[in-house]
């Protein structure tokens, strides 16, 4: 499963279409109609109802809405008999074409059939040019200082790093955050390192061994498993991923029926690799980078849950009630930065490789042309073809026109890709579950 829904942005045959959603409480079931391209203000929807209404499940949505009855108009009615709630932009039109993006159905809802005493007008939806005004100025730093500033009492008067009280990564790990970033480091200086680690030298056996690595023969010594079946660059990226990862605990009240955080990760990662090596010479990047670019890429939703515990709840049920919406908008509505921004700052800070860090700041900037963008578009580009297959989280969106030709990836090329991480769902499942022990385990 995944969270996110077909978005509509950009689809004339949808213009002015207006969405319904389902909410609930102890005490029963609600309706909302609010322009399709606005954000459901939760606080907005709390605060007229006098209720603490909740967004449905997606799966019990899809259900309430496939409901053969609401094909005919007698069958809506009784639907629209629930307690509606209506963004004020909508109570003027004549008709409304609604759309229900779970179960992907439509309907029209008459405009005298909304002027019943069960049903509410209350400013609901925000847009993007909304939440935008909201926004703090300044740079990364300054963006995240003011937020933090904004939910606690904090006062921050020395690095911002020791005030939020971020992890530090390991000496093992820093040893081998060097090696990244060193052009000459090889196997012979990997292998004492990993050695050191025990945790680490176990991991590294088990992913030897595992049968998407298919190693010929069985794996006798962390030697063999380094040199022979997983390579310096693999090693190395799967090492840090899961350095990284484990700083940070995955949290808990995550949006209902949301990828899980480490098989997004393996798969954007695979699937980035993958149509690394498929560039042509000419336009290549390094496919370890792009690999640790995708590995990482959702790295700031943990950042987020640790600097942001209180109000990481709120931020999962307004996910679940915006899931046209890209979590970008809904993070800078509920906590004025995004994942993108805490991530790769938090990289940075840990001297991660800087085309890893911009890939992971400017993976939804699709405008950015600066340095290493081919990173930030391999991943955007990775992640867009997961989530139409529903393994990994936010809005199906169409891919921006040029991203493919300016990575220099043909159709076929991108197919290929994709369909050898779909073919391999069963063996990235074992990847993924090595790294989900681990960070166990280690936590």
């Amino acid at each position: 499963m995944a969270i996110g829904v077909r978005s509509l942005e950009g689809d004339a045959q949808y213009d002015g279409v207006a969405r319904i959603l389902l909410m609930h409480d102890g005490d029963g079931k609600v309706l909302v109609l609010l322009p399709w391209e606005g954000l459901l203000n939760l606080e907005a929807i709390w605060k007229g109802s006098g209720r603490q209404l909740q967004p449905a499940r997606s799966d019990d949505a899809r259900r309430f809405f496939s409901q053969p009855g609401l094909n005919q108009d007698a069958g809506l009615r009784k639907l629209l008999s629930l307690p509606l709630y209506i963004d004020l932009s909508l109570q003027s039109r004549p008709d409304l074409h609604v759309y229900e993006p779970h179960s992907d159905r439509t309907f029209v809802v008459q405009g005298h059939w909304l002027s019943e005493d069960h049903i509410q007008a209350h400013p609901l939806a925000l847009t993007r040019a909304d939440i935008d005004a909201g926004q703090p100025g300044g740079d990364d730093r300054a963006v995240i200082t003011r937020a933090v500033e904004k939910f606690t009492a904090l006062r921050i008067r020395q690095r911002l790093e020791d005030t939020l009280g971020l992890p530090s990564l390991s000496p093992t790990m820093q040893k081998i955050l060097m090696m990244r970033c060193d052009p000459e480091a090889g196997v012979d200086s990997l292998v004492p390192v990993v050695r050191l680690d025990p945790s680490l030298s176990a991991q590294v056996m088990s992913w030897a061994s595992s049968s998407y690595y298919a190693a010929p023969g069985k794996v006798h010594s962390l030697e063999d498993a380094i040199i022979r079946v997983l390579g310096f660059d693999l090693v190395v990226n799967l090492a840090l991923g899961v350095a990284l990862g484990k700083t940070l605990q995955i949290p808990h009240d995550t949006p209902r029926g949301a990828t899980d955080y480490w098989q997004q990760a393996v798969y954007t990662a695979t699937l980035a690799e993958g149509l690394c090596r498929k560039m042509s010479m000419a336009e290549r990047l390094r496919p370890g980078l792009a690999y640790l670019a995708g590995l990482l890429h959702n790295f700031g939703y943990l950042v987020l849950a640790h600097l942001f515990p209180p109000h990481f709840s709120l931020l999962s049920r307004y996910i679940e009630a915006n899931p046209h919406i890209s979590t970008e908008y809904i993070e800078k509505q509920v906590l004025n930065v995004t994942r993108e921004q805490v991530g790769s700052w938090l990289l940075e800070s840990w001297s991660v490789p800087a085309e890893v860090c911009v890939a992971v700041r400017r993976q939804n900037d699709t405008d950015y042309d600066g340095e290493y963008c081919g990173y930030a578009q391999l991943v955007h580009l990775s992640n867009r073809l997961l989530r139409e297959q529903g393994l990994s989280d936010g809005p199906i969106e169409t891919i921006p026109a040029g991203l493919t030709e300016s990575l220099g990836l043909s159709r076929t090329q991108i197919s290929e890709a994709m369909q050898y991480v779909l073919d391999s769902k069963s063996r990235l499942g074992e990847v993924t579950e090595a790294f989900i022990t681990h960070g166990r385990h280690a936590g």
